[in-house]
């Protein structure tokens, strides 16, 4: 069996480009702001403080292939 990573969190999966967690119930990529604010909370039950939380998820959905190219996250 192959696995592919989700191209929105990076999450293994089998087929597809995203994971059953980034997408909406038609099978849509969420929202940059909803994907965004859920990889966040992720991060802080991780432990991470909110503004470290954010960075982090920031530097990370930069290296996605659904997000890199997002005007949230160009400089």
């Amino acid at each position: 069996m192959t696995t592919t990573a989700c191209e929105s969190c990076g999450m293994p999966i089998e087929s597809g480009p995203y994971c059953p967690h980034c997408v909406d119930e038609h099978g849509q990529l969420q929202d940059f702001e909803v994907r965004f604010e859920r990889m966040v909370g992720w991060a802080e039950r991780k432990g991470a403080d909110r503004a470290t939380a954010e960075s982090q998820t920031r530097e990370y959905m930069r290296t996605m292939p659904a997000w890199r190219d997002h005007p949230a996250l160009t400089d």
